[in-house]
């Protein structure tokens, strides 16, 4: 039988997400499934060595979360909108594959605007197709060399994002 994203399916309340990461790294939230029996345990992550024996490896994924989620404005009617960055599709011309919201406002030759936190516009869109419901094709027009393109203006622009 095929893995569906549907079979992932779940009611997690809001409350139970960590906005940070606990003070003490050691002193997080672990979850135990023995596998055996089905038994659920709620641990800290330094009682992680319980459940290791000898010859068992663990594997440390130390990737970095990109930032995806812009806030800025409509061009001409200063309308707010959200853009969530899904895949950049050419680096050089600075093309992204969004999704944005409210969808019905954002049309192709709409400019979008992103501002650092003195209000000062830093980062400009231009939509240039339409590509889902909710999708769209960006191309960001900035004054960053192409190499600081995501790590400088994305990044002022991402600092603005309101507390969700």
């Amino acid at each position: 039988m095929r893995t569906k994203l549907s079979h992932f399916a779940f009611d997690l309340p809001k409350e139970l997400i960590a906005q940070y990461p606990a003070s003490n790294r050691d002193e997080s939230r672990m979850m135990v499934v023995h596998r055996d029996t089905g038994k659920i345990e709620h641990r800290v992550f330094k009682d992680i060595l319980e459940y290791f024996q000898e010859g068992d490896a663990i594997i440390f994924n130390n990737t970095k979360v990109f930032p995806a989620r812009l806030y800025g404005r409509k061009e001409k009617t200063g309308a707010k909108i959200e853009v969530f960055l899904l895949r950049e599709l050419n680096h050089e011309a600075r093309l992204w594959d969004v999704l944005v919201d409210p969808a019905r406002k954002i049309r192709v030759g709409n400019k979008l605007y992103f501002s650092d936190e003195k209000d000062n516009d830093i980062l400009v869109a231009e939509v240039v197709d339409n590509t889902t419901s909710r999708g769209r094709t960006i191309r960001f027009y900035t004054t960053a060399p192409k190499k600081n393109f995501r790590r400088n203006s994305m990044h002022w622009a991402i600092r603005r994002c309101p507390n969700t």
